[in-house]
Formats: C-alpha cells, structure tokens, sequence
C-alpha cells in the first residue's frame, strides 16, 4: 500500500511540474550523523587523510527512502547518514519567470525580486538553499554573513544559536585557507559526556574546547513546519535534523553593527579574520 501510495504522490508531482524547469540537488554521505561543512578545493587528502562526507549517486527517492527508514528504526548517531541539498542561483530571479525553476515557483516570497518580509535586500541576495535531511543529522556550528530567513517546509530541526560576541568559545576554524573556515568541528552532542568516565578517552583539546563550548551563551530552539526562524548576521548555528525533514533558506543584505549585548560582526572579524 506504501509503494501505491508513494506512486500516486510522483504521479501527481509529476503532473504539476511538467513543464517546469526541475531544480538540480545532490545528496552527500557522512560516516556518522555530524556534518562538518568544507571547502573540497582545500582539502589535501594526502595531508589530511579521507574528507568529512563524499558525494554520492543517490537520487531523491532513494535518499528519501533512507531518511524515512531513519525514523522508523530511529537511526544510531554512530551509522551512515545522508543529506540532500538542493538550491537556486541567485541570478535566475532575474531572468524570466518562465524559466524559473520549482523552487523559485514554489517560494514566491524567497525568490521575489523586490524587498519583502523574507528577502530584505534583494540586490544582495544569494539564492536559496534547501536542505533536506534525516534524523540525527547535524550540521557542525557555522556563521554566515547574510540575514537569514529560514523557513521549515516539513519535519523538524533544533537550532542552537549563540551571539557574535561568543566566537571565541566555539572553536571557530580562523585559518581562511583551511577547508572548514568559519565552521566549528566540535560536536556539541559530546558535551553530554564530559563529565562521565567515557570522556576519559576523549583527546585533550577536545575536552577543552567543549568545556568552553558549554559556557557559551545560547538559545535553543526547535523549528517545526510552517514556521521561520531569522538568524541575524553573524549569529552561530548548530542544527540537528529530529526527523525526516526540509527547510529553505535564503540571505539577502549583510549587518555589521549589532548590538552591545550580544555583539557584532567586529567580534567575528576579531575571533576569526575578514572573509
């Protein structure tokens, strides 16, 4: 009944965007759940041993066939997980909307090419970038210069975001040449051990970096569909995947001033260097 059903739901998506452009996206594989982000052009694998996830061949069925199998048996953090992504340029908004793709047709206010709620400053936007991912998956701590407009199209995620001003805690990688520049390796779901006997065999600088990690201010909050979350610039984000899910983000227009509070891109620019 599952596979009936499932053939009935691509027949009909098939039969809504026929004529429309498709979105191209890729699906990349992770030894584990954690994710850490990284430039392939400056990863030496001679120097620095297999990268953190690989491409692969996987379609979009098949990667959504993975990730609804990942909640049924409630997928261990220590398996192989999978995330896709899929996205838009920012130059197609610009061209005609009759070759725009589904997902410039499917988020209107996203891809508008005059101001709103969502795209600020549409001169500066960058596209949008959809994520799709599966339970347990996590994406390592990151920053990004854009406002950010998230919005949960299904399933749900849990941000943990923490101020500009808490840079120096995170273990932010500052090196601008290093593969994962403005990303934190750490993996915060250690945080839970360090006080029990398994954190024994953790490597010292890892423990010292998560016992930073954990005094850092933060909120936590879960993302559920329909809803959107703003990350202002500059802002940390952790993000796990609670379930089979999508989001689409997009950022447009950059803020450096902040607030004395919580800091601003000048503590970044301190903590990690100029992009």
């Amino acid at each position: 009944r599952k596979n009936i059903k499932n053939s009935l739901i691509f027949t009909k998506l098939d039969q809504k965007y026929h004529d429309i452009p498709r979105s191209n996206g890729h699906c990349q594989e992770g030894v584990d759940s954690f994710f850490a982000f990284f430039n392939q052009k400056h990863w030496i694998v001679d120097t620095m041993g297999d990268p953190p996830t690989l491409d692969t061949d996987f379609t979009f069925a098949r990667w959504a066939s993975h990730a609804r199998y990942a909640d049924a048996i409630g997928l261990a953090e220590t398996e192989t997980h999978y995330y896709w992504q899929s996205g838009v340029p920012r130059t197609e908004r610009r061209g005609s909307q009759e070759d725009w793709t589904m997902i410039s047709l499917d988020l209107p206010s996203f891809s508008d090419p005059k101001a709103n709620f969502i795209s600020f400053n549409p001169k500066e936007n960058k596209g949008i970038q959809c994520r799709f991912g599966e339970r347990g998956l996590t994406a390592a701590t990151h920053y990004d210069g854009g406002r950010n407009m998230i919005g949960m199209i299904t399933g749900a995620k849990r941000y943990i975001l923490s101020p500009p001003n808490e840079c120096h805690k995170l273990g932010i990688v500052s090196y601008q040449h290093h593969p994962t520049f403005r990303h934190s390796l750490l993996n915060f779901g250690h945080i839970n051990i360090l006080d029990s006997e398994e954190s024994k065999t953790m490597p010292k600088s890892e423990r010292e970096w998560l016992e930073a990690a954990r005094s850092a201010m933060a909120v936590d909050t879960v993302l559920k569909a329909g809803e959107i979350l703003y990350i202002p610039s500059h802002w940390f984000h952790y993000i796990t995947s609670l379930q089979k899910s999508a989001q689409c983000n997009t950022r447009s227009g950059r803020e450096f001033e902040g607030s004395k509070e919580w800091g601003s891109s000048e503590d970044v620019l301190q903590c990690v260097g100029d992009e």
